[in-house]
């Protein structure tokens, strides 16, 4: 398989996915989406038909799906979809772009096996509702994903930081936990220039790379490494 019908596989895969999410889409709407000529939205939706997906074309409107075709065969109750759309509109608001990408992503997936009659109400949802966190809507970071892979994959990362005083340093970390706070994303991590666990700012970090040597997972927990911090910045209760 070649590097054009590896892309073509996954177009067809992401158009199934829109298909599913919305109630109407054109093929203009597909093509600008993807990239692609307004031809090739045809043959694409001629190669799903023939694969025995029921796409629906309503002259002069666009393509849909026949009601109750659910790829995969997951539901959701409409308190439980209201639930993701409103972690949804908080996702927007965060200042990590990776993340932003993947959990709309995800969430198109969600939205794609939603009954017509629940994925209007969503929407209607999501529209209305408005988080004032991050209101200039910020974007001041783009590692967390990795450090997602980085940390489940127990892979080093190397970084290039720039400290509070503007000082730049090159460290090899071993990824151990991420939280947030208002203002940003935070890597907890075991730095080996300092022989010590470091809070890394995720907006402080200018360059990331993931490396392809391994660490050993650490044996402390989250809550042990806060207990620590506690007790050496906290000594007296």
């Amino acid at each position: 398989m070649n590097d054009n019908d590896t892309k073509r596989i996954s177009r067809l895969t992401a158009i199934l996915t829109q298909l599913q999410t919305k109630r109407l889409l054109t093929a203009t709407e597909l093509a600008d989406r993807f990239s692609v000529s307004v031809r090739t939205i045809y043959r694409d939706i001629r190669t799903l038909e023939q694969a025995g997906v029921p796409v629906i074309t309503e002259e002069g409107k666009g393509y849909t799906l026949m009601e109750g075709y659910r790829v995969p065969p997951v539901m959701f109750t409409e308190a439980q979809a209201n639930a993701l759309i409103t972690a949804e509109q908080l996702v927007l608001n965060n200042k990590d772009t990776s993340f932003i990408k993947d959990y709309k992503e995800a969430i198109d997936k969600i939205k794609a096996v939603l009954k017509y009659s629940v994925k209007d109400r969503v929407n209607l949802l999501s529209e209305r509702l408005q988080f004032r966190q991050n209101s200039n809507n910020e974007k001041t970071s783009n590692y967390l994903a990795d450090l997602q892979f980085a940390l489940t994959n127990f892979c080093l990362a190397e970084i290039k930081y720039t400290n509070e005083t503007q000082e730049d340093t090159n460290r090899v970390v071993e990824p151990f936990a991420l939280y947030s706070t208002q203002e940003n994303w935070l890597l907890i991590a075991f730095c080996r220039l300092r022989k010590g666990y470091r809070a890394f700012r995720l907006d402080r970090i200018k360059q990331l790379s993931i490396l392809n040597e391994s660490f050993n997972p650490h044996k402390i927990t989250l809550e042990k490494y806060f207990e620590i911090c506690r007790e050496k910045y906290f000594p007296n209760p």
